[in-house]
């Protein structure tokens, strides 16, 4: 009877070990990251790349592969960088874009989100908008500039007809193609226990189309910016201020190629920025809410 007793509390405390190791592997250990790991990690790689893409540059200019007026070096862009920044213009212009784009991005964003639930929740809809969401999608957002002058005039409500139109249908199509991913489980769960209507799209369908919407958000401010870019390029009014597209234009029309290279470095680091300061942090969280990023 003691040998049966013991075998049975010996089997039960091989149980509960093995249930608490599976419990530390499911676990996510959640810890503060060292300052060293960080730097080591995430900011290292990129200021190696961009050294790098420094050095080659003037490499380039030093073999003189081409003439000084097709590309400069980059100590005659950093002159201009200066020049902006003794003159109290470089944050201005900056900004005066980087204010539009996310402007316009967050009224595409109002406007996408209930049109692409629109679109994924009702069948009529569905087939009536969705392929014109999808072509609209595929047209060129340059394509929009011209009309959008005439319509609204050179002003800001043409920029954003502009952004609007070349943003839209991305963040739609993103929420669509999420909505279509989630499991009918999750939805037949969810009207058992009562959310239907309203309360399963907030509760069950947008946090289980959560990735596919974001993905479609990080597409959206894609075209957002490069829209503002061709429309900043394209329409020209001392109204309208001077963005960075401007900027460029008019280092093309006076022949200024350490202008053209500033805005041009200019328009890249905004965009890497805004990806890395927003989208990033937010894709890390949905893929550690999910248990597909853990931190060690």
């Amino acid at each position: 009877m003691a040998s049966t007793e013991t075998k049975a509390v010996s089997k039960s405390d091989d149980l509960a070990g093995l249930e608490a190791g599976l419990d530390a592997l499911d676990a996510v250990q959640v810890r503060r990251t060292p300052v060293r790991e960080v730097l080591v990690k995430k900011i290292l790689p990129p200021l190696t790349a961009v050294a790098l893409v420094v050095v080659v540059w003037q490499v380039l200019v030093a073999a003189k592969v081409t003439e000084e007026s097709s590309l400069p070096a980059p100590s005659a862009v950093w002159d201009s960088v200066s020049d902006m920044w003794l003159q109290g213009t470089l944050l201005e212009v900056v900004w005066t874009s980087v204010s539009r784009g996310l402007l316009g991005f967050l009224l595409a964003l109002a406007i996408g989100t209930p049109l692409g639930l629109l679109v994924a929740r009702v069948k009529f809809v569905r087939a009536a908008i969705g392929p014109i969401l999808s072509g609209l999608q595929s047209l060129p957002s340059v394509a929009w500039v011209p009309p959008a002058v005439i319509w609204l005039g050179l002003n800001n409500s043409m920029m954003y007809a502009v952004i609007l139109l070349g943003a839209v249908p991305s963040i739609a199509n993103g929420l669509v193609s999420g909505v279509d991913q989630v499991s009918p489980l999750y939805l037949r769960a969810g009207r058992t226990l009562g959310a239907t209507g309203l309360k399963g799209t907030w509760h069950i369908v947008m946090p289980a189309a959560l990735p596919g919407y974001l993905a479609g958000l990080k597409q959206g401010w894609a075209f957002s910016w490069r829209s503002l870019m061709a429309a900043e390029i394209i329409a020209s009014s001392p109204d309208l201020g001077l963005g960075l597209g401007q900027l460029l234009e008019n280092g093309r029309n006076n022949s200024d190629m350490p202008g053209v290279f500033l805005a041009i470095l200019l328009i890249l680091i905004v965009g890497i920025a805004i990806d890395l300061l927003i989208f990033s942090p937010l894709e890390r969280w949905v893929l550690r809410s999910r248990g597909l990023l853990v931190k060690n």
